[in-house]
């Protein structure tokens, strides 16, 4: 499976993340109206026939009867399809069908469906969620007649006929040439279930199709905004597929952007937390995208997201369709989309490699586990958090050990660098010999703080995903899954909003503090040439994250606030408690005075390092 890519935003809360780290790495080391006309007479429609546009410019036909005169005119404008126009469907009526959490209509004008509501979910300002309504999207099949006319099923009649089979419902949409010639969609809706069976067929049209022309499949759709932030919301709204077998890709970071790719097995769009997505049983050989963000101004495009759009050329079989596929509107849940087993969990921005195994393996089903049986998600978070933190505690001890371990050399480290001054080979060498016969090493404090990055990380993908946190209160914050508000401000700032957050607040004052720490009074005297001021990042971190998550989730925030908090104990009892600075001096001295074994790596460097400073005499002779 190829590697996610990474967005913007991502990369940004990345390097936030570690730009936090960096600071304790140096102490240790140094996202059409429709138009219909009027119901005209027989008459008109004799005339319109006699005047008959070209086929790509076909108007819509209404019903007027199954009258010799109307069939003829119908005929001449839609060729074998001209049936469909003169059959009682042909009007604008809508088919219904619904389970628990998912309610369906069909319109007869495409066959396609004109609404889907999620009965189980509310938008922000307490709407039914629509996935599809007022015209937001379309699905349409262009093809060509073997008698030179090309016909869009967008704009063509289909008969309903509704039948149950079980207890699933089944809803057949027929595009007739005759009683017994048509174009079927067939849809299949299941009780308690947001994927819903769907299937293309064509019957006794060999002699209709056109098969030297491709039949194209165009799926569009403008996602509709459900969130109280949209540029937060349309962070998380992209356009997903599924290709040659279990690969995966996406688009949707930039303001246009198009791809093409083979053997697509589906195709999702994502509007964050609610996706529509069709699957096909037999891949399509090429499939075409394209996403288009539609929020220039967050202030004024306050409507849709993006708009996705899907176009694939279907193939005939012995001059007929035949296509099972799947439709799914539902919530963007892991556990409901990994459980169709069709590599449906993809969707959910996990992160790719080691964080997202993070996610799917601990996590996700650690979390679960927790608001099982807690109260509310935001005591699953804490305690989430808690655990979290006791686990790399000892991480947490071993980066500390090594940062009193420096500190102790210090003035030795101080000495040599004041003695070697001019000799930058040697005061590195006898900086070495230092670390070796104290048991001390720069990198001995990375490595742990390297540790703690892929958990950050993959917390900073998870909370965003968690759907189980939409409209989940906690304490002040309304919605876990959104940010907190406490203030409105009259003005927008760039970056950090209208609105004031209290808990990305709480976690910037929670790391200013922890950085506060971990300086200690040396700050300035371990500064090395060269190397990023570090007092400037103590306070650029917070700020950062002050900006950086007024939009985020809260329960983001709120996990990092703890977290900080947690990890500022940790740190006062291995201070305090733990780790005693005399004992830790005693003990380095003890080991200066033992011989100490140089490994190979060890002692090849020093040879390395011995000849670069013979060389560097002998040129100076």
């Amino acid at each position: 499976m190829e590697e996610k890519k990474i967005d913007i935003q991502s990369i940004i809360g990345f390097l936030l993340i570690g730009g936090i780290l960096l600071w304790m790495l140096y102490n240790n080391s140094a996202e059409e109206a429709q138009i219909e006309e009027k119901q005209e007479s027989e008459q008109v429609e004799v005339n319109q026939a006699q005047n008959a546009p070209a086929p790509e410019e076909e108007e819509e036909i209404t019903y007027t009867g199954q009258d010799s005169t109307a069939l003829a005119a119908a005929q001449q404008r839609l060729g074998a399809f001209g049936y469909s126009a003169t059959l009682p469907s042909a009007t604008q009526n809508t088919t219904t069908i619904s389970n628990d959490v998912l309610e369906i209509k069909v319109d007869n004008k495409g066959g396609y469906i004109s609404e889907a509501r999620l009965k189980n979910f509310k938008t922000f300002d307490s709407i039914p969620v629509y996935l599809i309504k007022d015209g937001n999207a379309s699905f349409n099949l262009n093809f060509t007649t073997r008698d030179g006319r090309t016909l869009n099923t967008e704009n063509l009649y289909f008969e309903p006929e509704l039948s149950k089979s079980g207890g699933n419902q089944v809803l057949s949409m027929k595009l007739k040439v005759s009683a017994d010639e048509y174009l079927e969609y067939r849809y299949v809706l299941q009780p308690d279930d947001y994927m819903m069976g769907f299937s293309i067929r064509s019957q006794g049209l060999d002699d209709v199709f056109d098969s030297n022309q491709n039949i194209n499949l165009d799926w569009k759709i403008k996602g509709y905004r459900h969130s109280k932030s949209i540029t937060y919301e349309n962070r998380y709204t992209q356009l997903n597929y599924g290709y040659d077998g279990d690969n995966d890709g996406d688009l949707g970071r930039g303001s246009l952007e198009e791809d093409e790719e083979e053997d697509v097995s589906w195709v999702a769009y994502k509007q964050h937390f609610f996706t529509s997505i069709l699957l096909t049983d037999t891949p399509f050989e090429t499939a075409n995208f394209r996403s288009e963000n539609l929020v220039e101004d967050e202030e004024v495009d306050t409507l849709y997201t993006k708009a996705f759009a899907t176009s694939v050329p279907l193939e005939l079989q012995g001059g007929e369709l035949t296509y099972n596929m799947n439709w799914y509107y539902g919530p963007t849940d892991y556990k409901i989309l990994d459980d169709y087993g069709r590599n449906l969990d993809e969707i959910v921005p996990l992160g790719w490699g080691i964080f997202g195994w993070i996610n799917r393996y601990i996590f996700i089903p650690f979390f679960a586990f927790l608001s099982s049986f807690l109260p509310s998600y935001g005591l699953a978070i804490i305690v989430m958090t808690i655990v979290v933190r006791i686990i790399l505690s000892p991480v947490t001890y071993k980066s500390y050990l090594s940062q009193a371990k420096m500190r102790i050399l210090r003035p030795e480290i101080n000495e040599i660098n004041e003695k070697y001054k001019d000799n930058p080979m040697k005061k590195q060498q006898e900086t070495m010999k230092l670390y070796s016969k104290a048991g001390a090493s720069p990198m001995s404090g990375c490595l742990p703080a390297l540790m703690q990055i892929p958990v950050f990380y993959a917390l900073f993908q998870f909370f965003p995903s968690a759907i189980q946190l939409r409209q989940k209160s906690f304490l002040w914050a309304d919605d876990l899954s959104s940010y907190d508000v406490i203030a409105n401000l009259p003005f927008h700032i760039p970056f950090y909003g209208d609105h004031v957050s209290l808990f990305p607040i709480l976690a910037s004052i929670a790391i200013f503090i922890y950085m506060t720490m971990t300086t200690g009074q040396n700050m300035q005297a371990s500064q090395q040439p060269g190397m990023p001021n570090m007092k400037f990042i103590m306070y650029l971190s917070p700020l950062l994250m002050l900006f950086f998550f007024n939009n985020y989730a809260s329960g983001l925030s709120l996990y990092y606030f703890v977290s900080n908090l947690i990890t500022i104990g940790i740190m006062l009892v291995i201070k305090n408690v733990i780790v005693d600075d005399e004992k830790v001096h005693a003990k380095i001295q003890a080991n200066k005075q033992k011989p100490k074994k140089q490994n190979r790596f060890t002692r090849k460097m020093q040879e390395m390092m011995e000849q670069a400073e013979e060389q560097q005499k002998r040129g100076k002779k």
